[in-house]
């Protein structure tokens, strides 16, 4: 059996910080404990809370406000997002809608070998005589999605009278 690419070999690094296992346990515990924190405060008599030793802390509605007011501003980040994507969006008669600028054509008309100019799709017609498979690559006129998608008559038809 034929390997079809050779294999590569990799030496290890020789030194690799362990820095981000630390900062993400401190991270994790840190804010674990924060968590645990403010559930007590929120859920506590303040005789318990006093007991421990705290004799200041924010009044109780700053429990309930905090997640309320970080849940709207949450809202209003995803509706901003996409008030500015609709807005950024051009309409449907936009040209840019479409195409844009680096949109690669082949010429539609050709001089032929007799000094005739044809105008046709004949690029991205498949030839008959063609032993080359791989053609250059193009982009498709939405002229001619459309008369293909939406044309009543058969497209044979249509590419004879081009």
């Amino acid at each position: 059996m034929t390997s079809l690419a050779e294999p590569v070999s990799l030496s290890p690094t020789e030194y690799r910080s362990r820095a981000p296992e630390f900062y993400g346990f401190i991270a994790w515990t840190s804010t674990s404990f924060l968590f645990v924190v403010y559930v007590l405060w929120a859920l506590l008599p303040d005789e318990y809370i006093i007991w421990v030793g705290v004799e200041w802390y924010p009044n109780r509605e700053w429990s309930l406000l905090v997640p309320a007011w970080s849940m709207i501003v949450v809202l209003l980040t995803y509706f901003t997002y996409m008030a500015l994507t609709i807005y950024g969006t051009p309409a449907f008669d936009d040209i840019s809608a479409v195409t844009d600028s680096r949109a690669q054509f082949p010429p539609k008309c050709v001089t032929s070998s007799y000094d005739q100019k044809m105008c046709s799709y004949a690029p991205y017609a498949q030839s008959e005589g063609n032993t080359n498979p791989q053609l250059e690559l193009y982009d498709i006129p939405i002229e001619l999605v459309n008369q293909v998608i939406y044309s009543r008559e058969p497209y044979i038809k249509k590419a004879e009278e081009l």
